[in-house]
């Protein structure tokens, strides 16, 4: 044997010894693999317990979509006080969740449709101003179309919290100058008037310079 054959067989010889020896953990499958079995011990966490206390605001499955706060899809009661805390908080969990896709005025032309997805409705169409608060509410729990449902993610309460802010985008555009309060309207005619006036020159009858 030459020595190129005798190095060739040593070494084959001790690889052969490393990987038989790693077989016990490069060959693991689903009924070999570290774990521990419920409520047994562990060394790992300073209690000695496997079993590991629940997060904190953890949800039991299910409990979201059979809540207090639900209305049925064609009602258009509303089973919250609307404040402004409320429509605060809905603001900021629209922007969270919903602007995405549906603009930060309810468009429908929020960053993932302008990147080719489907754009969602205009909030301000005749249908959904119209569309009673359970039909937003039942989107929000469900989802619609290609709008997954955010039960797991939104809870009752901030859904009808998004719906207050939703419904307060469409009244931005479509409000009446009799829904302001007083303080308002005269706000709204002193900047319409001040704005109407024409810039005084020094040649105007009357203006100054």
């Amino acid at each position: 044997m030459t020595n190129t054959s005798r190095f060739l067989a040593t070494a084959c010889a001790a690889a052969s010894l490393v990987f038989g020896a790693g077989c016990e953990y490069l060959l693991q499958d689903m009924a070999n693999q570290p774990k521990n079995r419920p409520l047994s011990p562990s060394e790992f966490f300073g209690d000695g317990r496997s079993e590991r206390p629940l997060v904190e605001n953890t949800i039991a499955r299910g409990s979201l979509a059979d809540d207090e706060l639900f209305v049925p899809k064609d009602s258009n009661n509303f089973p919250l006080s609307v404040d402004l805390n409320l429509l605060e908080r809905g603001e900021e969990r629209y922007k969270i969740f919903c602007s995405p896709c549906h603009g930060l005025q309810g468009d429908g032309n929020g960053m993932v449709a302008m990147r080719g997805m489907k754009q969602p409705p205009s909030y301000h169409q005749d249908r959904l101003r119209q569309a009673p608060n359970g039909y937003f509410y039942d989107n929000i729990t469900n989802g619609f179309g290609q709008m997954l449902g955010y039960s797991a993610q939104i809870p009752p309460r901030d859904r009808w919290a998004i719906i207050a802010y939703v419904r307060a985008l469409q009244l931005s555009r479509n409000a009446k100058a009799a829904d302001l309060s007083a303080e308002l309207r005269e706000k709204l005619n002193q900047t319409g008037s001040s704005s109407s006036k024409p810039a005084a020159t020094r040649d105007s009858p009357g203006g100054t310079y």
